[in-house]
């Protein structure tokens, strides 16, 4: 069975009460749910986890890439515009991430417009909602089965 790993960061456990007009008024519960019923129909088992702190998430990304996850789907939140950290922990792991963002973070304040995150992950999935989980999970999927086409793991 692949694995992959759910992974969001800062302030998403807020979702549903937190600016809901940008980001929606379903909760990390219903994503997470909604992601699970997804990998159960795919085969795929995935693993949520979520935290406010950096470190935290730097260790899930160290972990996912010994546990051989076949991919991380991941949130950074307002990490995206300033962790080197967890730039370099993305860096620093043959797992492939597809990093995503609710809302469109190019069309909202200045200081979201730049990832220091992405140019180190396979892409980029922003403003589409909720719905970019669901396509961050089929492009990993996809990047699955190349690697195997290829002989890779």
């Amino acid at each position: 069975m692949k694995k992959i790993l759910l992974l969001n960061g800062p302030n998403l456990n807020l979702l549903g009460k937190r600016e809901p007009g940008i980001y929606g008024e379903q909760t990390l519960r219903d994503l997470e749910t909604r992601m699970k019923k997804i990998g159960e129909q795919n085969g795929v088992e995935i693993t949520c986890f979520q935290s406010n702190h950096e470190g935290s998430l730097i260790d899930r990304l160290h972990q996912a890439n010994e546990e051989n996850y076949d991919g991380i789907i991941f949130n950074p939140g307002a990490y995206t515009h300033y962790s080197y950290a967890i730039r370099d922990a993305i860096a620093g792991i043959s797992v492939p991430v597809i990093e995503v963002h609710i809302s469109n973070i190019h069309a909202r304040e200045s200081f979201r417009h730049v990832s220091v995150t992405a140019p180190v992950t396979k892409g980029q999935i922003v403003g589409l909602g909720l719905k970019g989980y669901e396509l961050a999970f089929e492009a990993l999927l996809e990047l699955a089965k190349e690697r195997r086409s290829y002989g890779e793991n």
